[in-house]
């Protein structure tokens, strides 16, 4: 299996890759479709919660029953261990029913029987996630490459992700020089930027959001981060416009609408807040 997919991924990698808000993959975390371990307070997600997400949102989206999801998906996960490939999988939904293929084997996950003439519709190749996986980190595909080593600024990236619970200064300094071999390499000012923040300097994160805005100015959840920063340092009113640029980006970031809520609370707009809690509350439901 490749070196991209054996790493841990971060959730703002995680939503990169699936094109989700990071809201709406905490969500799905929450709900049970998923577990993640943890660094610190963050998620580190394996390739098979990668797989175990793009599943969930795929089949919610196809009308299967929450609980369905969360039952088969767990099932699935438990008969697959850690370091079993999962490239030859194919998972689809089948009316309420989830599905799994490998190779000729057909079965449902839920209960463990072998199931025939199952109807590809819907489906997709796991594949499909090692080959964003890979593009996230400029990598070839899988099926494209030998074991090369990263890229010298991918590989300070890298570095600096290992070291950022035991040592968060030799981890900032890692990120600057993954920054100095590809000043455009956004998740290194994304991560500088939280750690900044973390750590009480707010003006300093804020500087390094807007440098990755600049980056990928249509990214929702770096305005999101921009907006966490601003309104811990500069206050309330001047975050606001930062969560409404996120939501036009992401109109179903549910955690930006319930941000947004709570600060339109705060400036005395009781409308505002309400549409935007009643938001919140409608995709927290649906998850």
């Amino acid at each position: 299996m490749s070196r991209t997919v054996n790493r841990r991924l971060s959730t703002g990698e995680v939503a990169r890759i699936l094109g989700m808000p990071e809201g709406r993959i905490r969500e799905l975390v929450r709900s049970g479709l998923g577990r993640p371990a943890r660094r610190g307070r963050r998620y580190a997600f394996s390739f098979q919660d990668l797989v175990v997400l793009r599943t969930a949102r795929a089949l919610i989206e196809q009308n299967v029953p929450a609980a369905r999801v969360a039952r088969a998906l767990a099932s699935l996960v438990a008969q697959l261990p850690e370091d079993r490939p999962l490239s030859g999988l194919k998972i689809t939904a089948d009316g309420s029913r989830v599905l799994v293929q490998e190779g000729s084997h057909r079965w449902n996950p839920d209960t463990g029987q072998t199931v025939l003439d199952l109807d590809g519709e819907g489906s997709f190749q796991v594949e499909e996630l090692e080959r964003r996986t890979a593009q996230l980190f400029e990598l070839p595909p899988a099926g494209e490459r030998q074991d090369a080593d990263p890229s010298p600024a991918l590989a300070e990236f890298e570095r600096a992700l290992s070291l950022e619970d035991e040592d968060p200064i030799a981890a900032c300094t890692c990120y600057g020089r993954a920054i100095e071999l590809d000043p455009e390499l956004v998740d290194a000012y994304v991560n500088l930027g939280r750690i900044a923040h973390e750590s009480g300097n707010g003006v300093e994160a804020i500087r390094l959001y807007e440098l990755a805005i600049r980056l990928a100015p249509d990214d929702p959840v770096l305005y999101y981060n921009l907006a966490l920063a601003v309104e811990d340092t500069l206050g309330a009113g001047n975050a606001v416009r930062h969560y409404e640029r996120a939501l036009e980006l992401a109109p179903d970031f549910a955690d930006a609408h319930y941000n947004l809520g709570a600060l339109c609370e705060k400036l005395d707009r009781p409308q505002d807040a309400l549409r935007h809690y009643h938001r919140y509350k409608r995709l927290t439901e649906e998850s």
